[in-house]
């Protein structure tokens, strides 16, 4: 069984540009991403899905640096870019990351990964009702599931980020064309931010690196937030997911 992962990881961005590329103790958040991908059992294959403009020759050397493959697609049809990285691959299911998680954590990976597979499902996140801190975003789903929103995702929003076709259409939120499965954590952390989006982001994942450590598990990252609330405080009130609601304010049929 083809188990394929791919991270979308650009140069731009409208809040914080290279923010993937800004550095923590001499290594970029990309490398640190990339590595905690790479620690999943269950994993067989990681591609980035980057874009072809200026900046992303410093995401391919790092790619290169580590011996992850990647492609070059559409800027801002991100749903073209991620089926063009699965498509020579033929695998059978398809793991989603996005670059501004670099405290991914390999665990959590590997679980919602289990849980699609051994659930039979087409479309498996902990995402569809969130419980884990963002930062923490994991999708698994066929490659058929994926071809099937590539086929027929109709909305511009369905285009800019990838799944809002599979997950709108999905059992869990009351759809029937893919059967899903929402992976819950044991307590709700979902008001939590350990991703980069902004400066006030990076502040925080810094933190987190210089005192906890770049490969520590998502626990260990909860447990520091919660005793070090100056810390906790300095991103809590970023909005959640502000680029899809951006998105789906704009959103229109462009197929």
């Amino acid at each position: 069984m083809k188990i394929l992962a791919i991270t979308q990881a650009r140069y731009g961005s409208t809040r914080l540009p290279a923010k993937i590329l800004k550095e923590v103790g001499g290594t970029t958040l990309l490398e640190t991403h990339l590595r905690r991908i790479l620690q999943s059992k269950l994993i067989t294959k990681l591609k980035v899905a980057t874009t072809p403009e200026e900046g992303a020759k410093y995401i391919i050397a790092i790619a290169d640096k580590l011996g992850v493959e990647y492609h070059q697609g559409s800027v801002d049809d991100v749903l073209d870019r991620f089926y063009q990285t699965a498509l020579p691959e033929h695998p059978d299911y398809v793991v989603r990351l996005t670059s501004d998680c670099p405290l991914i954590d390999p665990e959590i990976i590997d679980r919602t990964i289990s849980a699609c597979i051994e659930g039979g499902y087409d479309y498996a996140s902990n995402t569809l009702i969130p419980t884990y801190p963002d930062g923490m975003d994991v999708e698994v789903f066929k490659f058929s599931a994926l071809e099937a929103a590539w086929k027929d995702a109709r909305l511009q929003s369905e285009h800019e980020h990838v799944t809002p076709y599979i997950k709108n259409n999905s059992s869990v939120l009351g759809g029937s064309l893919f059967r899903s499965f929402n992976v819950e954590n044991a307590s709700d952390q979902s008001a939590l931010r350990i991703t980069v989006d902004e400066q006030r982001d990076f502040e925080v994942i810094k933190a987190l690196i210089e005192n906890v450590g770049a490969d520590k598990h998502c626990a260990d990252y909860v447990a520091y937030l919660e005793e070090h609330l100056e810390v906790k405080d300095i991103n809590s009130s970023i909005m959640r997911n502000e680029g899809y609601a951006k998105s789906l304010a704009n959103d229109k049929i462009i197929k």
